[in-house]
């Protein structure tokens, strides 16, 4: 028997008393965007999912095939009734058993879905507002580039900028470097030159992040480049944008007193959708 929530239940009535993801973030998962029945960038999501699973030492089920994954993902979609545009989330965690130590490196996976208004990438215009969050700061590690299950900066992070009025804020590391957002990545551009922290600063491997650095070295007279970004740079900066494979790229209109424009991040947009339409 246990006590959930203040009732005497079985322990078998709850499937969380065992479940690592649950006890100890042992997990690591994966957001798609799904258009039409079709992930996009699958071959990305599913080589970073095969990636965090290997850092975390998890066993990778011989069936977990791409094609597997495909499947998986778009039978819960069509069952919805979400083909259309939907978001959905696989997540893989460890089996039950044993403490820190598990018993096993043997994995489930959970997938669900929720549907999206939009076929494609729209650009949000209004107002967009951010500041640093440094209660916590972002480590540079491996860890820190893959999506595990314990987001807690993320979600204290969020209800900072809750309380505070943002709309989001800005990742700092254990150096007081810029790394990312709390729901993507983060570019910054300086005249002609796009930037955005390596991954060695500790951001997150960001699927979008890969589409917008490719996209961006196609377009004429833009010099894409990987760099440290100190917050003093986001004030000197004349776009910040940040982006994630759901949203795609949002612009940031304020940081502090300073104001920016999109151009760049308009533009990108465009080649986004464009690339899509072509795939």
């Amino acid at each position: 028997m246990i006590n959930f929530n203040g009732n005497i239940v079985g322990q078998e009535e709850n499937i969380l008393t065992q479940n690592r993801a649950f006890l100890y973030g042992d997990g690591v998962f994966e957001t798609l965007k799904i258009i039409n029945s079709k992930i996009l960038f699958l071959e990305d999501h599913y080589f970073r999912l095969m990636a965090s699973m290997r850092v975390v030492r998890m066993e990778i089920p011989m069936n977990f095939t791409m094609e597997y994954f495909e499947e998986q993902v778009l039978k819960v979609v069509a069952e919805n009734g979400l083909s259309a545009s939907a978001r959905a989330r696989i997540t893989v965690f460890r089996n039950d058993g044993g403490l820190y130590l598990p018993k096993t490196n043997e994995v489930s996976f959970l997938i669900h879905t929720t549907g999206l208004e939009n076929t494609s990438y729209v650009l949000n215009t209004a107002h967009y507002e951010v500041d640093l969050y440094k209660d916590f700061y972002v480590t540079k590690q491996l860890l820190s580039s893959i999506k595990t299950t314990n987001k807690l900066i993320n979600v204290t992070g969020s209800i900072f900028a809750h309380e505070n009025g943002l709309d989001n804020c800005i990742l700092v590391n254990d150096t007081k470097n810029v790394v990312e957002v709390l729901q993507g990545n983060l570019f910054m551009v300086m005249g002609k030159k796009l930037i955005t922290p390596p991954i060695s600063e500790g951001c997150l491997n960001g699927v979008m992040r890969k589409q917008v650095l490719a996209l961006a070295k196609k377009i004429e007279g833009i010099e894409v480049t990987e760099e440290i970004i100190s917050p003093f740079d986001l004030q000197k900066a004349d776009e910040l944008f940040l982006t994630n494979v759901i949203t795609g790229i949002q612009p940031i209109s304020k940081y502090r007193k300073k104001e920016f424009t999109n151009s760049l991040a308009h533009l990108l947009v465009q080649k986004l959708n464009e690339s899509i339409s072509e795939n």
